[in-house]
């Protein structure tokens, strides 16, 4: 199975590219999503790699795991992308050991995103992870580094205020059409693609707007209907996207399609448009923007809205590295004891295999049965004491000796 023996830290890479060097339309040619993602699984062994995830997000695509060369998980990202991993390797960074294990903690933290404190690249993380999960690709490694990232995350969440105000893109859209939109109430909204990020969307449309005249639309018409019938707003096929695009002022697009789902074409001349894409790559025809009538917003440019409270959020980032810190420290301890645990098995065995010898009996009182018993309890005991040595010392084949002589030590008593 893959992902099960035991990993050097040093061999644990992320390769990736982000919102800081490319734009949305360049992240777009690396974009994964789930078939692509499921295909890339299916050809990692052939590229040496038994363990790894991809977070694939508007903001970032980056893929995690145990490797000999970063080249390795750079080439099997790159083979079901529409970017080279030339280009890839120009303009991404890689890091290795404990520099990757931070820069994944800052990720999950929301420290490392497009706007400072977005929380739902928790979600987001969990979704990649359970993704190479299901396919065996979480290794004992991979499974506590992760688990541990979500607790930092977690701890930050509720005691910082990193993630207050504007923490989201989708969230940010709401912020911009109430900045640039007028008496929403009359407004019709059209939101396309019923996905985690449009499901959020919708949700805070209603929450924060004020208003349901929205109409969902989705390739499976059954989860527009789902969500539509959830949150009391309308739903049509995907059919009619070209009548309903007519009849709204704003158009939110959440899909995750390989070309756009919209066209200029369907577009032009239809009056006063809204457009807002939260897709990567781009679902919106990007020569929309040069007509009259459509004012074309996408995920870079919603970013730079800067909300009342982005000032107070930057000022808890020193309190996330605190918590980040402690979290490391908690992780880098499990893993060092991880290295110990064949020795500490090896120790456990010779000691068993020396309370069968006729030598050692002579020194138990009592019945064999009962020193036995006895004698298992004072393995552990022995065990669990060389353990917290290894933890703070480093005596190597000193340990292995000491072990043994207090075993024998305690089978006088």
């Amino acid at each position: 199975m893959p992902g099960q023996s035991s990993k050097d830290i040093s061999k644990f890479f992320i390769a990736g590219i982000n919102y800081k060097k490319t734009d949305a339309a360049i992240r777009g040619k690396f974009a994964i999503n789930n078939d692509q993602y499921a295909s890339l699984l299916s050809l990692a062994p052939s590229y040496g790699l038994t363990e790894l995830f991809i977070l694939s997000t508007c903001n970032r695509t980056e893929i995690y795991g145990i490797a000999e060369q970063p080249e390795q998980l750079i080439e099997l990202l790159c083979s079901e992308t529409e970017g080279s991993s030339d280009t890839f390797s120009q303009l991404a960074y890689v890091k290795s050991g404990i520099s990757a294990i931070q820069h994944l903690f800052s990720v999950g933290a929301g420290i490392d995103s497009q706007i400072l404190g977005d929380y739902e690249i928790v979600g987001q993380l969990k979704l990649a992870v359970k993704f190479a999960r299901e396919k065996e690709f979480i290794g004992t490694f991979l499974e506590r580094l992760v688990n541990a990232v979500l607790q930092s995350s977690k701890a930050i969440k509720n005691n910082t205020s990193l993630s207050g105000g504007t923490v989201s893109v989708s969230f940010a859209a709401i912020q911009y059409i109430r900045e640039h939109i007028q008496d929403i109430s009359n407004k019709q909204i059209l939101l396309l693609g019923t996905g985690k990020i449009g499901r959020s969307t919708c949700k805070n449309i209603i929450d924060y707007l004020g208003t349901t005249n929205i109409t969902l639309i989705n390739r499976t018409q059954e989860k527009a209907a789902e969500l539509a019938f959830e949150l009391g707003v309308q739903y049509v096929p995907a059919d009619l996207l070209t009548q309903h695009i007519s009849q709204s002022d704003i158009i939110i697009v959440a899909t995750n399609a390989a070309t756009p789902t919209i066209l200029a074409s369907h577009l032009e001349g239809q009056g006063q448009k809204l457009v807002i894409d939260l897709s990567i790559p781009t679902n919106v025809e990007e020569s929309a923007r040069q007509l009259p009538n459509v004012q074309l917003v996408n995920v870079d440019e919603l970013s730079k809205i800067n909300d009342a409270t982005l000032q107070k959020r930057e000022a808890e980032v020193p309190k996330a590295f605190a918590i980040i810190e402690e979290h490391i420290a908690e992780f880098i301890e499990w893993y060092e004891m991880r290295k110990h645990v064949p020795v500490l098995k090896a120790v456990k065995t010779k000691l068993k295999e020396i309370q069968t010898f006729p030598s050692y009996i002579q020194l138990c009182p009592g019945e064999v049965t009962a020193c036995s018993t006895d004698s298992d309890l004072k393995i552990q005991r022995v065990i669990n004491g060389m353990a917290s040595k290894m933890r703070t010392q480093n005596q190597r084949g000193c340990q292995y000796i000491e072990a043994i002589n207090e075993f024998i030590a305690t089978g006088r008593n």
